[in-house]
């Protein structure tokens, strides 16, 4: 695994998010275009260099209504700004295959550094002869911080929309 790149398998793979909705349920998402590298200098990944890109257009929660509105000027504000992006700085051993990634995430056009809790499951050949290896990632962002700042009070107190947003990544990589 030396040297290696490594790209995302979009057809294996899935970039989501979770949000409270009117202070108790969640609502789930995900963005349906993607691209991901991994740029690896060893077999231990420390060294790594992880790029990601989603296209804001391509978010997908399952309600049509919901989809157009965080596309608009309220939230991700499709027109004037296409992709959400990451860029690690950082890439941390925690446990044997549990890593700490810290990055540079770009949404709207504002950057801030976050951290994700990682678990590397390890690397396999496919049916078809392809290197493989798999990831799942998960963290937590304020959409706030991000310039996501619309919401609307609930009569009974409370907000419709949480600002905490629960980001998760279940992903394989193949080897280039």
């Amino acid at each position: 695994m030396t040297n290696a790149i490594w790209n995302i398998d979009p057809t294996h793979s899935e970039i989501g998010f979770k949000v409270k909705h009117m202070m108790f349920t969640n609502v789930s998402g995900k963005f349906n275009e993607f691209t991901s590298t991994i740029e690896s200098k060893s077999d231990n990944f420390e060294d790594s260099l992880i790029a990601f890109n989603a296209k804001v257009d391509s978010v997908d929660t399952n309600n049509t209504e919901r989809d157009n509105h965080l596309k608009s000027a309220d939230f991700f504000e499709t027109d004037k700004f296409k992709e959400i992006k990451f860029t690690s700085t950082e890439i941390e051993k925690v446990a044997d295959t549990t890593f700490k990634v810290t990055g540079l995430l770009t949404i709207k056009g504002v950057s801030k550094s976050v951290s994700f809790d990682a678990k590397y499951s390890g690397v396999l050949i496919d049916p078809w002869g392809n290197t493989k290896i798999g990831l799942s990632l998960k963290g937590k962002i304020n959409r706030k911080e991000f310039g996501l700042t619309w919401n609307a009070a609930l009569e009974t107190g409370g907000v419709l929309v949480a600002e905490d947003i629960k980001l998760f990544a279940e992903v394989q990589f193949a080897k280039a």
